[in-house]
Order: structure tokens, then C-alpha cells, then sequence
């Protein structure tokens, strides 16, 4: 396939969603496969709610997901601008054009009689769609109407009797009657073009060969065939991918959890992780293979793999393989990833010293193969901070505390751990089994009782590692406290 290119043309009304995310990967795997180009432009012709603060972080998150771009907004090119805002010139001779046609009009009908007519078609169980009221007016009417101050908008006028197709590359072929659709805005009464009208005028001058999109905007593509066809316009490839739906298989919303790529790059999700997830939503590769390197995603890509069924959205699947992907991280960039999550908890300090940061680096260690994202981590390492522990609510915990053995265990440690200069694993390891021959103790009686004494907790970290890293004096502190509560 030749000359593909294609376009992620978002609307800057919020951080970049999820959904979003995944229309704008596809774009880029296709265009990467097929050695193209992809366009990235802003569809701010809403003016109440796009704001040029939300177009820098959906950038910002491409970026962050490693997707980049060969046209448009912060890298230029031929065909700028690439905010629509700033291109309502660039529209203008072709609203009048198709005026001049005889192919759009002026209406002047006011939203009471546009709500009028709505209801009296959905009273007779038909499609709400404009009628066509001022499709033919007269010079004379139209000079009136301006005269009383009313403020047109400009209406397409939409041929009767039309089968209009599209020969969608992920859906097959979709039929439309041009009668159920009505003569459709296209340029508001402030002057603002509509969405179907500014991103065909877009993707037509900016030669967008593909549109991959979401399956949402299917509704509008007859609306834009009509338009490409009026102004002459070769028509692109559609592909029109499914919706990404939670797990109760409705429409994914906040109360399904995390839904913009921030949120979960503030969690501490690896965009690596995030990307190969996404890709696997809706598109489905050979084999059994979950884990793609982005050059294997690139290289296997295809829309004939794509499925026209809703993608379920799995937030443990995602867990899953962030975990993956944290375990092949190196320590130190999982370390800073947790560090601003371990720092919000209080759990340590704003400014480390090297020491610190290599001290922390190896508490991570302790518990990276646990981790499914980084902000879980306050909770996994909060046992190496604090110099008392509280005994947790567990039957196990309390069954060691209460054994007979246990203020010998914890004694004999406590005295052993003042007695260390230098302490590390290798000296944790033969103290313990120093205590076990001189008392006649071992296992769970054992370490467990130092566990539990240390932690408050049955379970966690390897004991070893964690006697280390919490050095012998803050370990005598927390045996002598549990030590004073039993």
C-alpha cells in the first residue's frame, strides 16, 4: 500500500481518553506498517470547552506513549495550520462555493421551531431531521429575515433518493438513504463551521489517504461523502474501529475506573505496558502471543485483524502486564517511578542523598516482583519506614505473638541486633540460625515470630532483606515496642 496517510485530529475538551488513545495508536501502527504519515491537528471549533491547556496534555500524552507524529501542531508542515480555529479562511471560499452551487443554503429557522418539528416527527414514529422549511426561500424572504436581525446558519442541502455506501475497511459495506438524514448544519450562525464540514475540508487538503476513527462517528460518514463529492474531493478509506466498553459491557465511564491516559501515567502505569494493552483491544494477532515489543506491534499490525465487536476493556489484564513490564525495567527506573508515590504517602523525604536513593532503590527491590503498578507502592514498602509497627488484624499473626517461645525469640534477636556494627543479609541469616541452636526453636516459631515482632504483618518481604535494610538499631526499636505490648 502506497502514499498511506492518516490523521489523529482530537478535540481539545479534556486530557486524552482512553478511547481516544487506542483511535490514535491504530493510526499509528497502520501509517508506521506501511511506511506513511500521520497528521496530528486540533478540532477546536467548540469554543466552550476547548481550551489550548487541554490540547498541550493530549499532546504531552502521546508523547509519553511514544507516539509520534510527521505533520502538524509542534512539528509543522506544508498544510497549516493545523488548529482549525486558526484556518476559518481556509473554509470560507468553500462554504460560498457550495452556496453559489445551489448546494447549501441559508436557514433562519429558530431552535422553538426546530424543537417543533422534531416532535412532530418523532410523534409519527420517524427520524428527527430537518425538513427542508427554508430550503427554497426567496431573495426577498432571505433580505427580510437579515433585516429583522436574525442570524442564518448554512445548511447542506442533501440530495433525495440516494443509496449512499461506505466500503468500510473494518465493517464491510454500510448502506445510508440519504432521505432519513435531512439537510445538516455545516456552518454555525457565528460563523463557526461544524465537525462533519471542517474535517472533510481537513482531511481532504491535507491528502488523509485512511480515516481510521471510532465506530461513533459511522453515523456521520454519510453526511461527509456527500460534502467530498460536492466539492469534488477524492474520498479516503474508512475504518470505522468498536467501542471499548468496562467489563459489565457498558459504555467505559469513570465509574469503571481510570479512562484518560494521564490518570494512568500519574498511577504509575509504564507506557510500554499501556500501548501493548491498547493495541490488544479490538485487534486481534496470530498466535497466542500477549506481550509485543512496539517494533512486533508495527511489524504484525493489520485492519483485517480488527474486530467489529466491542473491546472489553480488563483492568487486571492491564495490572497483569504492567507487572511484566515492571519486571523488565531496571531497578532504577521503577525506583523513580515509585519515588514521587512513596514521597506523597510521607513516608520519606523530598530531597535524598545518593545513599538514600540507593537504600531506597533496594527496598523496591523487595517488592518489584509484587508490583502491578507504581502507585501501590506506598502501601508494598510502608513496612520499612516507622520505627514502631502496629500488630495487623491477622489470626496467624497473633497465633506466632502468643506462642511460648516468642519473648525468647524476640529477646535473644533484639540483644544480638544492639551487639552489630555492620549488619547485612549474610549476618541476618546466621543470627537467626544462631537463636534457633541456642533456644531449640525453629521454623515458623522462629522467623516468623521476628516477622510479625517486625513488621506486625505474617506476610511480606523476604525476612532477610528487610531485617537488612531496616539496619539493627531500628529493628531492636520495633522488637522492644512489640516486646512492651505483649
Amino acid at each position: 500500500m502506497n502514499n498511506v496517510k492518516v490523521r489523529f485530529a482530537p478535540s481539545p475538551t479534556g486530557p486524552l481518553h482512553i478511547g481516544g488513545a487506542r483511535s490514535a495508536l491504530f493510526n499509528w501502527l497502520f501509517a508506521r506498517h506501511y511506511g506513511g504519515q500521520m497528521v496530528v491537528r486540533v478540532e477546536d471549533t467548540d469554543l466552550e470547552r476547548s481550551t489550548v491547556e487541554y490540547a498541550e496534555m493530549i499532546l504531552d500524552s502521546l508523547r509519553w506513549l511514544g507516539l509520534d507524529w510527521d505533520e502538524g501542531i509542534a512539528v509543522g508542515g506544508e498544510n497549516g495550520p493545523y488548529r482549525q480555529q486558526e484556518r476559518l479562511e481556509i473554509y470560507r471560499p468553500y462554504v460560498d462555493k457550495l452556496l453559489e452551487m445551489g448546494q447549501a443554503y441559508h436557514c433562519f429557522c429558530s431552535g422553538e421551531e426546530l424543537e417543533a418539528e422534531r416532535e412532530a416527527l418523532l410523534s409519527r414514529g420517524e427520524l428527527p431531521r430537518y425538513m427542508g422549511k427554508c430550503r427554497d426561500l426567496t431573495i426577498k424572504e432571505r433580505d427580510d429575515f437579515c433585516a429583522a436581525g436574525k442570524q442564518p446558519v448554512v445548511r447542506f442541502r442533501v440530495p433525495e433518493g440516494r443509496l449512499l455506501v461506505v466500503e468500510d475497511l473494518v465493517r464491510g459495506r454500510v448502506e445510508f438513504e440519504s432521505d432519513g438524514i435531512g439537510d445538516f448544519i455545516i456552518v454555525k450562525s457565528d460563523g463557526i463551521p461544524t465537525y462533519n464540514f471542517a474535517v472533510v475540508l481537513d482531511d481532504a487538503l491535507m491528502g488523509i489517504t485512511h480515516v481510521l476513527r471510532g465506530e461513533e462517528h459511522l453515523s456521520n460518514t454519510p453526511r461527509q461523502i456527500l460534502i467530498y463529492e460536492a466539492l469534488n474531493f477524492n474520498l479516503p478509506q474508512f475504518a470505522h474501529i468498536s467501542l471499548i466498553l468496562g467489563e459489565d459491557r457498558s459504555k467505559m465511564s469513570k465509574r469503571h475506573g481510570a479512562t484518560s491516559v494521564v490518570q494512568y501515567r500519574q498511577d504509575g502505569y509504564l507506557p510500554g505496558a499501556l500501548v501493548n494493552f491498547l493495541a490488544l483491544l479490538g485487534w486481534s494477532p496470530e498466535g497466542e502471543d500477549e506481550i509485543f515489543t512496539v517494533e512486533e506491534l508495527i511489524s504484525r499490525f493489520s485492519l483485517k485483524r480488527v474486530s467489529k465487536s466491542p473491546a472489553v476493556f480488563n483492568f487486571d489484564k492491564l495490572k497483569w502486564m504492567n507487572a511484566h513490564y515492571i519486571r523488565e525495567a531496571s531497578l532504577e527506573r521503577i525506583t523513580e517511578l515509585c519515588l514521587p508515590h512513596i514521597q506523597a504517602a510521607g513516608l520519606i523525604e523530598n530531597d535524598l542523598s545518593p545513599d538514600r536513593l540507593v537504600w531506597l532503590q533496594q527496598v523496591v527491590a523487595t517488592v518489584k516482583e509484587k508490583l502491578e503498578f507504581a502507585g501501590q507502592s506506598p502501601e508494598l514498602v510502608r513496612v520499612f519506614f516507622g520505627e514502631t509497627v502496629e500488630l495487623a488484624d491477622e489470626e496467624e499473626a497473633k497465633i506466632v505473638i502468643a506462642l511460648e517461645s516468642t519473648p525468647s525469640v524476640l529477646n535473644a534477636f533484639r540483644d544480638k541486633a544492639l551487639a552489630f556494627t555492620e549488619w547485612d543479609e549474610s549476618i541476618v541469616r546466621n543470627t537467626l540460625k544462631e537463636i534457633g541452636k541456642e533456644l531449640g526453636v525453629k521454623g515458623k516459631p522462629l522467623f516468623m515470630a521476628v516477622r510479625v515482632a517486625v513488621s506486625g504483618q505474617s506476610h511480606g518481604p523476604d525476612l532477610n532483606s528487610l531485617l537488612a535494610l531496616l539496619g539493627p538499631a531500628l529493628v531492636a526499636k520495633r522488637l522492644e515496642h512489640t516486646l512492651g505490648n505483649m
